[in-house]
């Protein structure tokens, strides 16, 4: 008998459930991305990475880099490339389940950003209703205008939204000031309760939080004709092991 099919939600549920993440201690378990480039793309992939660091479209600057050659978990990187390991913006869902604070993911798209503030969702695929991670999709249809926003700070970029109670607002404020000071950076807006968020509505007494794409960096590098391939939601990594992107 064949497995059930399992939906992008179910997904985020299983994974935002293992987060051990402290932001106040910079230690503990974050759901990673993985990115495979070519190796003689390896200098551009860090500049980009830099670069969306420096101008917000990222998570975080922590990341991991593996060899050709190198056992990632069931995951062996082939020879002539390089895997990239980022933080993936569920990690935050993990840090609301471990308060205590029911989430429910809605789906991921792409934002329209006018001088560098968000002003809608102009496409979103909800996290029920897909097996296929929705940023994945969207890197693949070329949506994303991400360079334009790193240079002149208007374009698209890949982003992902969830919503809480709002018996639960004070819970949320806090662990978003302990993000504030951690290497953390992934928030892109948080709405009011009852209102609906750059355009996607949320449920009666709920409030939603819109968090950058994990993968705005590859789609990044993409735009630029180098060729990347994304796996989102690739696993569990301890945030420990990853290194400032500013230090290569």
């Amino acid at each position: 008998m064949n497995p059930p099919l399992k939906f992008v939600n179910n997904k985020i549920e299983d994974y935002a459930m293992q987060v051990t993440f402290d932001p106040i201690k910079g230690e503990g378990l974050v759901v990673y991305n993985l990115s495979l480039i070519k190796n003689e793309d390896l200098e551009f992939a860090i500049s980009i990475l830099k670069d969306a660091f420096r101008s917000g479209i990222s998570v975080s600057g922590l990341v991991k880099f593996f060899a050709s050659g190198h056992r990632i978990a069931d995951y062996v990187v082939p020879v002539g490339y390089t895997a990239i390991g980022t933080i993936c913006s569920i990690t935050f869902d993990g840090l609301l389940i471990r308060r205590g604070i029911p989430v429910k993911p809605i789906g991921g798209g792409v934002v329209e950003i006018e001088n560098r503030t968000p002003i809608r969702f102009t496409h979103i695929i909800l996290y029920e209703h897909t097996t296929i991670d929705p940023l994945e999709v969207f890197i693949s249809q070329k949506t994303t205008s991400i360079m334009n926003v790193m240079r002149k700070g208007s374009g698209n970029i890949l982003a992902n939204v969830r919503e809480f109670h709002m018996e639960a607002e004070p819970l949320v404020g806090t662990v978003l000031d302990e993000l504030s000071g951690s290497s953390y950076s992934g928030i892109l807006e948080v709405g009011m309760p009852n209102v609906p968020l750059l355009g996607v509505p949320v449920d009666p007494q709920f409030i939603a939080i819109a968090a950058i794409g994990g993968t705005n960096p590859m789609a990044a590098i993409r735009e630029n004709d180098r060729w990347v391939k994304t796996q989102a939601m690739k696993g569990l990594m301890e945030i420990s092991e990853m290194e400032e992107i500013r230090d290569y």
